[in-house]
């Protein structure tokens, strides 16, 4: 596998690692025009979401610390 495919596997996994989420194939067709550092970007994009709803997560469960 090489490089680009790699990242594009990596989207996938990053899309369908939360639990409560419908499993999601990408069309490698589709990326496969993108460069490296645009497949890259958007992992950093997705890395940067996941970190928010885990914040998001934190300070929800929060509010039922007594």
């Amino acid at each position: 596998m090489d490089k680009k495919q790699q990242l594009i596997k990596d989207i996938e996994n990053l899309l369908n690692n939360h639990g409560d989420v419908t499993k999601t194939s990408i069309n490698i067709k589709l990326l496969e025009f993108m460069s490296e550092s645009d497949l890259k970007d958007i992992i950093s994009s997705l890395l940067t979401q996941k970190d928010n709803q885990a914040e998001d997560d934190r300070q929800w469960l929060g509010q039922f610390k007594s």
